[in-house]
């Protein structure tokens, strides 16, 4: 279920180009603080779900809350509701 929802957050992604050595540029608006960049548009998807990844994991170990995206909601515990 965390890839289902890694991968929802993923469709929430918003991309762009930016003037910099590694030019693509994406973030997921509902979470904050998640944002990557790559050489190509794919490293940068690949990174930002990386990110995300991690973030989970830095929001569950401080207990902090994790934002619903589309049904998928994890719980500080751990557990990957759908609702």
């Amino acid at each position: 279920m965390l890839i289902k929802y890694i991968h929802a957050a993923l469709e929430h992604a918003k991309y762009e180009i930016i003037d910099d050595e590694e030019p693509y540029y994406g973030e997921v608006p509902e979470l904050q603080g998640v944002w990557a960049s790559g050489k190509t548009l794919e490293e940068c998807r690949k990174n930002l779900e990386e990110v995300i990844d991690e973030w989970i994991i830095i929001k569950l170990r401080k207990g902090l809350p994790i934002p619903l995206i589309e049904n998928f909601n994890i719980e500080t515990t751990g557990e990957i509701a759908v609702v």
